[in-house]
């Protein structure tokens, strides 16, 4: 199954047109045709199946034959992790984290972050991709970059954690994590969290997390703690 990705269609549109790229590589490289079913998402949980009426390599549409609306299949997760160095590791974990099914995510400029300056539409297309590769229909939320501070001041709901290296009195997250509701988790940069920084959680009662027993990368820790969730949701 080929899925497509058009966020400007809703239940009420009845036709679309497709870029000048996509319509390349729909009619010369699948080789689709007037009369082919496409199947095209909005990313809101949306499914819409489409026909071509129109095969044209600079200029395809096609028309809205059915739709079908999918709800989540589990509790939202909203993962707050720092930016890495390199940018192509937190690429890799958003693409894993959209696959295994995340609803949210903030990077948080923290104390020991290396890098400050985020731009988000490269990392849009990487969720994009990743939500059309898995077959969601939900495309994860990326939230803007915020600091450490500002972002512990908006309201969550459901349990929030903070996964942290230092030797404190910290709890399993797959032990502590409770089936049926939703979940904000911290994940720090390299350098890991400053002290003050996770006494301010502490503060705004975060619950202090491990991942397990080895010292994990920013990116893994974030998939770690995703899967953990969906796992612990699994309907």
């Amino acid at each position: 199954m080929q899925l497509f990705y058009n966020p400007d269609i809703d239940e009420l549109t009845k036709q679309v047109a497709f870029s000048k790229d996509e319509s390349r590589h729909i009619v010369k490289v699948l080789r689709k045709s007037v009369g082919d079913e496409l199947q095209i998402t909005n990313g809101k949980g949306w499914l819409f199946k489409a026909e071509i009426v129109i095969a044209d390599i600079k200029n395809c549409m096609a028309s809205i034959a059915s739709k079908s609306y999918h709800e989540r299949k589990r509790n939202k997760l909203h993962l707050a992790v720092a930016p890495t160095k390199m940018n192509d590791r937190y690429e890799w974990f958003l693409e894993k984290a959209t696959e295994i099914g995340i609803t949210a995510i903030t990077p948080i400029i923290c104390d020991h972050s290396e890098r400050q300056v985020i731009k988000n539409d490269r990392f849009e297309k990487i969720l994009q991709s990743a939500m059309k590769q898995s077959l969601h229909y939900h495309l994860p939320i990326l939230n803007e970059a915020i600091s450490f501070n500002e972002f512990l001041k908006q309201d969550f709901e459901g349990q929030k954690f903070i996964a942290h290296c230092e030797e404190t009195n910290r709890k399993s997250l797959k032990k502590v994590l409770k089936p049926n509701e939703d979940a904000t988790i911290l994940i720090g940069p390299e350098g890991d969290f400053s002290t003050n920084e996770i006494n301010l959680a502490l503060e705004a009662n975060f619950i202090p997390v491990t991942l397990g027993e080895t010292r994990l990368r920013t990116e893994t820790a974030a998939v770690v703690a995703c899967h953990s969730f969906v796992f612990t949701n699994e309907v």
